[in-house]
């Protein structure tokens, strides 16, 4: 039996607005129509979580994990935030990384941006943004990045380009920071050969993910980060 219904008294309903009303419609219609398909697709479901992959993406609500790579439901464990940043002050994300690293055995980790993103566009003219602190503070490893490869990113002419490249060369920083985590590590120091962690971008335009060849197996190519051959920032690596 619903919780909530079997002890009405500690909560308050409040009936659903109509756009609401319609998501949950969509709900029960997807459901029914996924156990039309495999009856016993949400029992197999409720016992168990091995997924292979662990993908670090982007908050933004056109680049959804399983949709982009064709997966079904359980087939990635997923963390996403606004620019798909890897901080280890960010509790939130790094307790996502060493459940998916220690408990769910994960073999690869994906850091996927993508193109056009209007978090990282903003840190081209951070000073801008407008009622937004928590965003501005937030994406002030973006902007420090942006400034140390500053004379590169200033020889790309488009605003969009520049905006790309820096999509680009924010995936490699992030890659970086997962490497650096102490699950990671300590699975690479134990003798781990299956753990890989990979920088993927993605088009919105096109539907399409560019693989930026990272693929970083243990502690010695993790220098090689940012002199592998990336799609667009190329020209924006440092010297």
């Amino acid at each position: 039996m619903n919780f909530f219904k079997r002890f009405p008294q500690y909560f308050q309903w409040n009936k659903p607005s109509s756009p609401l009303i319609e998501l949950l419609h969509r709900n029960q219609m997807w459901s029914t129509e996924t156990r039309l398909i495999d009856e016993h697709f949400f029992t197999r479901l409720s016992h168990q979580q091995t997924p292979k992959y662990f993908w670090i993406g982007c908050s933004d609500a056109r680049v959804p994990a399983n949709q982009i790579v064709g997966l079904p439901i359980g087939s990635i464990f997923v963390h996403r935030n606004v620019g798909n940043l890897v901080l280890h002050t960010d509790i939130n994300c790094q307790s996502a990384l060493e459940f998916a690293i220690n408990v769910l055995q994960v073999e690869h980790v994906i850091v996927c941006g993508h193109y056009s993103c209007s978090a990282i566009d903003s840190v081209l003219d951070i000073d801008s943004i407008n009622d937004t602190q928590f965003v501005k503070n937030w994406l002030r490893s973006v902007y420090h990045l942006r400034m140390k490869f500053d004379k590169k990113l200033k020889r790309i002419l488009t605003r969009s380009e520049k905006c790309d490249a820096l999509c680009e060369l924010n995936v490699r920083e992030q890659v970086r920071n997962v490497c650096a985590n102490n699950a990671v590590q300590n699975r690479w120091e134990n003798g781990d050969k299956k753990l890989v962690v990979h920088g993927w971008i993605y088009s919105v335009s096109d539907g399409l993910i560019r693989d930026l060849g990272i693929s970083v197996e243990s502690h010695t190519d993790i220098h090689h980060i940012y002199k592998t051959n990336p799609t667009t920032a190329a020209s924006t690596e440092q010297s």
